[in-house]
């Protein structure tokens, strides 16, 4: 009965919003700090829920741990009904305790950040809570139309924080670019979903819950499934920030800090991943979709680690960091490994929000400033941030015994080993590490060793930032080193506890767990894409090989940026062109206003100044006029004056007199 409290954990969030939502204002004026122990209490008793029904489906065995709870039906047309329901299962709870553990952190980060924020306190926190619920309801649900509800839901609160100051122009261009971008991915999600439905209910199967797709899934042919598959993975390019849709997820950097750690860390850009992993069933009987899924995910991670090399926004930097991390998880998941990609989920969580938490303390102490060029010897002064800043950054290059590492390694063997793997999708993914501990040690050294660039008046307010930032740091800087040890792989003497746990969802007992849901086995089983046999001999020389090349990016970035600090910049004059072209991210946003966006506007000014403005209203305004000279002409003859009706009464018997004499 335990379980049945589910509907807990996004009511609490949902609670949030419509008290701060209607009552935010006034209390605001009378008890600022209410707003955001509100804010807080609800995330963190959504956390404490979530954690008590983690433990309890840990007290059960593997086989038994799925359960459904259905709160009220929700549309019902026939036979297709659809509820609103929350299943309890290793993915579901996975995801949710990350999510809402994360997302309290971020939420008290966010009380030191947006303390001084005047008028509109309130409002942050309750988009923030709208946020998490929004991300809660899609990780919960039971059915494809429900998680779609959530996945728009966290759309449109991506637009709202993103464009948060919305004052500001480029914020509001941001926020406008994030929501459209989403909304074309979500054009293909949609169209899947729908295409799903139709060709299931052309067998008797209305439904769109998750249990009844994937166990009735055999009824549907290859082609059908691998177009369905593809049609989802557009929506997730443009949710998760993959190639071709990646271009909004940088320019969300103009949202508050803590926003981008929320959005980039362990909610929004993790939704896709969580959605192809959740729909493993349907992925794995379409190899080619497969395919696309992992080579997709290997040049977005190269592309994106290409581009955030030249990059001299700190929060630019960490951007398309995401951006290339996320195409990690992608391509674990595209090669099989749907456990080694959301164990990378559940890492990228600790130390990306560390990082850009850390990222937000130094704008914070130096005035707002975002260029690395203007900051430098930030160590002594903020010490804290350093230091957990080096720890995040350690985790995200994959040092060894670090969270990183292991999630890291796990994808770069099975990118290698699998059966939808080979060696260029390794090659590719190794590439991407090494520019990943490059970059991001040229970040830190760029940001806290050498001197000071900051102009005197800057550097007088530098300080470290006040305890409800620094401690989540703490907390998270923790997890990012002792994270990673859930999913020690059984080549270092580990048990992959991530693997076991998720075996139910996801791995060799996913027939059992859908069979006991009605549905009849399923004609290809997960298990044969995700259990390979290996030698470990092999995968310890290709574990070296990456931390050699990691090793290398940090020593090349200590040497370009700490020893001998001239070489960048003679290195980008003897290579202007190729500097620029990473400087301007491959101009690959000039290359969509010029192909995509400004054809669409032509078209669109066509169809407003050629076709609505002539031709409709046009026709529209030339029938009034028509009727308002008819009016006016029937108007003169109705004028009240006797001397002119006489007239006209004259004139007609003389017509009519000269009709019948003349005429007839």
């Amino acid at each position: 009965m335990m379980f049945d409290l589910v509907w807990l954990i996004p009511t609490f969030p949902l609670a949030g919003v419509l008290l701060n939502g209607l009552l935010g204002r006034r209390i605001e004026d009378k008890n600022k700090s209410l707003v955001h122990w509100i804010a807080c209490g609800a995330v963190g008793l959504s956390f404490l829920v979530t954690l008590a029904l983690f433990v309890k489906l840990l007290g059960l065995p593997s086989d038994k741990r799925l359960y459904d709870f259905t709160w009220f039906t929700w549309i019902a047309a026939g036979d297709f009904k659809v509820s609103v329901g929350y299943q309890i299962d290793p993915l579901s709870m996975f995801m949710c305790m990350f999510v809402t553990g994360v997302g309290f952190l971020i939420h008290v980060y966010s009380i030191g950040y947006m303390w001084h924020d005047e008028g509109r306190y309130y409002r942050y926190f309750t988009y923030l809570n709208l946020f998490m619920f929004s991300m809660i309801t899609l990780i919960l649900a039971d059915n494809f139309l429900l998680m779609f509800l959530g996945w728009e839901g966290v759309g449109v609160c991506s637009y709202l924080l993103i464009s948060f100051w919305f004052t500001d122009v480029a914020n509001a261009i941001a926020g406008k670019k994030a929501f459209i971008t989403n909304r074309v991915g979500d054009f293909f999600f949609a169209v899947g979903m729908l295409l799903l439905l139709t060709q299931l209910g052309g067998h008797g199967v209305w439904s769109l819950k998750f249990a009844d797709v994937f166990a009735n899934a055999y009824m549907l042919s290859p082609k059908l499934i691998t177009v369905i598959c593809l049609l989802f993975f557009l929506g997730c390019t443009a949710k998760s920030a993959q190639i071709p849709l990646y271009i909004w997820l940088p320019d969300a950097m103009a949202g508050p800090t803590p926003v981008s750690a929320l959005i980039h860390a362990a909610t929004m850009v993790t939704a896709g991943v969580y959605f192809v992993a959740r729909c493993n069933v349907l992925y794995s009987m379409s190899t080619f979709a497969m395919g696309v899924v992992a080579v997709v995910g290997a040049l977005t991670a190269l592309l994106a680690a290409t581009i955030a090399l030249t990059q001299n926004d700190i929060k630019k930097v960490l951007a398309y960091s995401t951006v290339s991390q996320l195409g990690y998880m992608f391509l674990g998941l595209g090669v099989g490994a749907f456990a080694a990609g959301l164990f990378h989920v559940l890492t990228h969580s600790f130390f990306k929000a560390l990082l850009f938490m850390c990222s937000g303390c130094v704008i914070h102490a130096m005035s707002g400033e975002q260029d690395m060029r203007k900051m430098g010897g930030l160590r002594h002064k903020m010490p804290i941030t350093f230091y957990t800043m080096v720890i995040g950054t350690l985790a995200i290059v994959g040092f060894p015994g670090l969270s990183g590492f292991f999630s890291k390694d796990e994808i770069l063997w099975k990118a290698f080993s699998g059966e939808q793997g080979s060696s260029i999708l390794w090659l590719m993914g190794v590439l991407a590490a090494a520019m990943t501990a490059f970059y991001m040690f040229r970040l830190i050294f760029m940001t806290f060793f050498n001197e000071c660039r900051a102009s005197e008046e800057v550097q007088k307010h530098i300080h470290e930032a006040p305890k409800t930032m620094t401690v989540p740091l703490i907390v998270l800087s923790v997890l990012s080193i002792i994270g990673g040890y859930i999913g020690v792989p059984e080549s270092l003497g580990g048990s992959n506890l991530v693997e076991h746990f998720l075996d139910p969802v996801i791995g060799l007992g996913h027939d059992k767990l859908f069979q006991s849901a009605g549905g009849p086995p399923l004609m290809h089983n997960i298990s044969e894409v995700a259990v390979h046999h290996h030698a470990v001999e092999a995968e310890y020389w290709l574990m070296l090989i990456a931390v050699g090349i990691v090793f290398g990016g940090i020593l090349l970035a200590y040497l370009m940026y700490m020893k001998k600090r001239s070489l960048p910049e003679t290195l980008a004059s003897g290579n202007p062109s190729f500097y620029r072209l990473l400087l301007n991210k491959w101009y690959v946003d000039e290359i969509y206003e010029k192909m995509v966006i400004n054809p669409l506007r032509s078209i669109s000014v066509f169809l407003w100044k050629g076709i609505d403005v002539v031709v409709i209203d046009g026709l529209v305004n030339s029938t009034a006029k028509f009727f308002m000279n008819c009016g006016v002409i029937s108007k003169a003859s109705q004028s009240g004056y006797v001397q002119r009706y006489a007239v006209s009464f004259l004139v007609g018997v003389f017509v009519l007199v000269a009709y019948y004499i003349y005429i007839r």
